[in-house]
């Protein structure tokens, strides 16, 4: 038992001074005063129209009072999860993208590894203390959220809401966690921590500008005229489009955060006149909802977790000298 506990301990320390080098930075006070602006002036705008978003009785979900403070616009503003599809990324980049290198050039790395530590605890307590932060973070937002509406509102939340809340942090951690991966495996990859984070800032403006617009060019000059086309190949044509777009992750963020806090959602593709015929417009059961976004979920998670792996590999098999 005393065995177990000295072997764990390092790790502890690890995480424990990864987490006070983080909150000390100047970065990452930047992105932290950046993403709590927005949050405020999101909410600030929701509170605005709050009233008439609750009150449009064709709306299935205007029963939602604490999903609609997170979805509720005027359009001067996007609402916070828009935001949080643009400024996650960026978070999970500045926590990890110097994360191995900076140790190697700053001269720490070597003695880190002269020290009884298993090499792969340095790794894990990189990424473990960066997930705690942005966890804190992003329940204290929720929290906020929750605790100012009710004391302007005086609405009781109810449990559905309370678990669309939680699955949204649950999704936003899981998307922060994939950009942190890849930003640390870049670190390993590239000795000059400036490289590995233009590289991360890259695939990020990729994936967010430019992949859309190489998938509408392909589309345009590869498939043929919809006027010639009949309904299914039309369906099959959109549903072949919204998967070559689910390759970017932030596609696969915002199809999984806009079902889970608009629970009139009920599919992701393209319906047809027949499917449509018979639905009732009502929110779906929060069980269902995950349902449909499971696909999305799991991709993410598969995403984070090879990035990761590839992480492991390259740093396991790294030499670490002078």
């Amino acid at each position: 038992m005393k065995s177990k506990s000295n072997d764990t301990r390092p790790f502890g320390v690890m995480v424990h001074k990864e987490i006070a080098d983080h909150v000390r930075s100047w970065r990452f006070a930047t992105l932290i005063t950046l993403i709590v602006l927005t949050f405020i002036a999101s909410m600030y705008v929701s509170l605005a129209n709050i009233k008439s978003a609750i009150g449009n009785a064709n709306d299935p979900d205007h029963t939602f009072l604490y999903l609609k403070l997170l979805t509720t616009t005027d359009n001067s503003i996007p609402p916070f999860h828009i935001f949080l599809s643009f400024l996650a990324p960026l978070l999970g980049i500045s926590l990890g993208f110097d994360a191995i290198n900076s140790e190697q050039n700053g001269g720490t790395l070597t003695r880190l590894m002269a020290q009884p530590i298993y090499r792969d605890n340095l790794l894990l307590a990189k990424f473990v203390s960066a997930l705690v932060i942005v966890s804190s973070l992003f329940l204290a937002l929720a929290l906020l959220m929750i605790g100012g509406g009710l004391i302007l509102t005086g609405v009781r939340m109810e449990p559905q809401e309370l678990l669309r809340i939680l699955g949204f942090i649950a999704i936003t951690i899981a998307y922060v966690a994939f950009w942190l991966s890849l930003s640390i495996m870049l670190s390993i990859r590239f000795k000059q921590a400036a490289t590995s984070a233009l590289t991360a800032i890259g695939v990020w403006l990729f994936f967010t500008i430019f992949y859309q617009l190489v998938i509408n060019l392909i589309v345009k000059s590869c498939l043929p005229d919809p006027a010639l086309l009949t309904q299914a190949q039309i369906i099959f044509y959109n549903d072949l489009i919204l998967n070559l777009q689910r390759v970017a992750p932030n596609q696969l963020y915002t199809d999984a955060i806009t079902t889970l806090l608009m629970p009139s959602v009920r599919s992701l593709g393209p319906l047809t006149m027949e499917q449509m015929a018979g639905a009732i417009p009502s929110p779906l059961a929060f069980k269902d909802s995950v349902l449909i976004v499971w696909p999305q979920i799991s991709g993410l998670l598969a995403s984070t977790v090879c990035c990761f792996a590839l992480s492991y590999y390259l740093f396991m098999r790294r030499e670490i000298r002078s």
